[in-house]
């Protein structure tokens, strides 16, 4: 390598370690045009060219790197997610799976290989759930939080599948989950909450939305949901307080003049119900 581009090189690669990608892409485009073996350099102009949105130009630089070094993994792991950008995804799961078979371990044990490879399977199950696929959805979301376990939101992700399918259980899991990979996110613990309220536990729901609101004092949810509770349990109160009127004689026969016509109503009303429902399941 001549003198004239080791410059080149060096200075492409400083301004692109600082993110100075104006000045470092001429400088790399220069060594291209005078030694295109370089797979670092096609895979640093890749980025760049996907920083700015021209993922079609960066899936061409990607894939060139790739093909001069097949066990560079970074460049593996940019391509897929460059693939998942354009809707190839079939393309990038056989990358994905050219990574886990290069890697000589029974899963991939880089964080960065990892954080990247769950981003791109939580982008995948975005994808399947805007096309109406949610198991597919949650197969997706499951493998991102498998790689990731520390990443709460991933988990978070995953416990609001659960919950729009009325999978309660699974969701307090997935919300727990989220809690204690990072007992500060707040999030986590607002939706936990409102899951544990649902399932019939107020004083644990109120006791995730206090934590909550310990760690952001300014987060409306949780402060709407506690005031929500803590109004319906004073109501209660008061009106288990309040002791119940006398019952006079003519109140007495109103009284039961009331049950009487309920009562005819409801034996009225039942058949038609029934037969609306009935009507309903056997179509």
């Amino acid at each position: 390598m001549d003198d004239r581009l080791k410059q080149l090189l060096i200075l492409g690669r400083e301004h692109y370690e600082r993110r100075e990608y104006t000045l470092a892409e001429p400088a790399l485009r220069q060594v291209l045009e005078q030694n295109d073996r370089y797979a670092d350099v096609y895979n640093m102009l890749a980025v760049i060219l996907h920083d700015r949105g021209d993922f079609l130009g960066a899936e061409g630089y990607f894939e060139r790197a790739v093909e001069l070094n097949p066990n560079y993994t970074e460049a593996l792991l940019n391509l897929a997610v460059t693939y998942n950008d354009i809707g190839k995804y079939d393309a990038a799961r056989l990358v994905y799976a050219r990574i886990r078979s290069t890697d000589g371990q029974p899963g991939v044990l880089d964080p960065y290989a990892r954080g990247k490879i769950a981003n791109m399977h939580a982008d995948v199950a975005q994808a399947y759930l805007d096309a109406g696929c949610r198991a597919e959805a949650v197969a997706e979301l499951k493998r991102a939080v498998a790689l990731c376990p520390s990443f709460a939101d991933l988990h978070v992700r995953l416990g609001n599948l659960y919950r729009d399918t009325g999978n309660l259980a699974l969701a307090r899991e997935s919300y727990e989950a989220a809690r204690n990979a990072n007992p500060k996110y707040a999030p986590a613990r607002v939706l936990l909450g409102v899951t544990l309220l649902s399932l019939g536990q107020p004083d644990q729901a109120i006791g995730e939305w206090r934590e909550a609101l310990a760690i952001d004092p300014e987060n409306k949810s949780a402060k709407l949901y506690l005031r929500m509770v803590e109004e319906q349990r004073n109501a209660r109160a008061r009106a288990a307080s309040v002791p119940p009127p006398k019952q006079t004689p003519d109140a007495l026969e109103a009284a039961r003049a009331s049950d009487i016509d309920f009562s005819d109503a409801v034996a009225q009303a039942a058949p038609l119900g029934i037969s609306k429902k009935a009507g309903e399941g056997g179509g």
